[in-house]
């Protein structure tokens, strides 16, 4: 006799009615977890937490060491070896004796010395000599006389009203004459060409001399311009 199943019975024909149910009930769990999820909230009001490296460095310890002292330097000993003389010891002594004693005759011999002296030289100018240059008409004085008579007034330094005075050196010759005439402190280009024009112009001189010797000699002379 064969069975027979009824329609309520047989659960093969509502199979894809549950596995749609199934379907459906995980559906649900899943958007309602899902839901659940967004509800939750993550609270950063408490502070913001920043990332901060912190290492530890561990610093050696380094160790001087010390510098071992120089060797002192060596001393060379010096050997001073003292000889000592025996008292008894015999040295030979030298026994001078007068010419009184030896009754011999003494002999003198006359050396002659000769002296050289200095003897100038032939064209040496000197600054400083035993006797000094002079001008031969009247010295100083009238040295003075001829500048003031034969000195001639620049007009440009008369019209700036320049004045004042102009050194002047010259060398006296042996025979007196006036050469190398040169400015040594002057104040005012005119008045220093008519000072050397003045002096270079000057007659002969008395040369000065050296051991009785006329020698080429150095001379200075002050110039002063001055307006009346």
């Amino acid at each position: 006799m064969e069975i027979k199943k009824t329609p309520k019975a047989n659960l093969e024909s509502k199979k894809p009615t549950w596995l749609l149910i199934g379907y459906v009930v995980v559906l649900a769990f899943m958007f309602i977890a899902f839901e659940w999820t967004r509800d939750i909230r993550i609270d950063t009001s408490g502070g913001i937490i920043e990332n901060v490296f912190e290492q530890d460095m561990e610093i050696p310890i380094t160790t001087q060491h010390e510098l071992a002292p120089p060797p002192p330097p060596q001393v060379t000993p010096i050997n001073d070896v003292l000889t000592i003389i025996d008292d008894d010891a015999q040295v030979e002594e030298t026994t001078f004796r007068s010419t009184e004693e030896t009754g011999e005759d003494v002999e003198i011999k006359h050396i002659s010395v000769t002296v050289e002296e200095d003897v100038p030289v032939e064209d040496e100018i000197f600054e400083v000599v035993e006797e000094k240059p002079d001008f031969a008409d009247g010295g100083m004085m009238g040295l003075m006389r001829y500048l003031r008579d034969n000195m001639k007034y620049p007009t440009v330094a008369q019209e700036t009203g320049t004045e004042g005075r102009v050194t002047v050196q010259f060398v006296v010759n042996k025979d007196g004459s006036i050469v190398d005439v040169k400015v040594a402190k002057g104040i005012d280009p005119y008045l220093d060409k008519e000072a050397v024009r003045v002096i270079s112009s000057m007659p002969k001189w008395k040369p000065g001399k050296q051991r009785g010797v006329p020698v080429r000699c150095k001379f200075t002379v002050p110039v002063t311009f001055k307006l009346q």
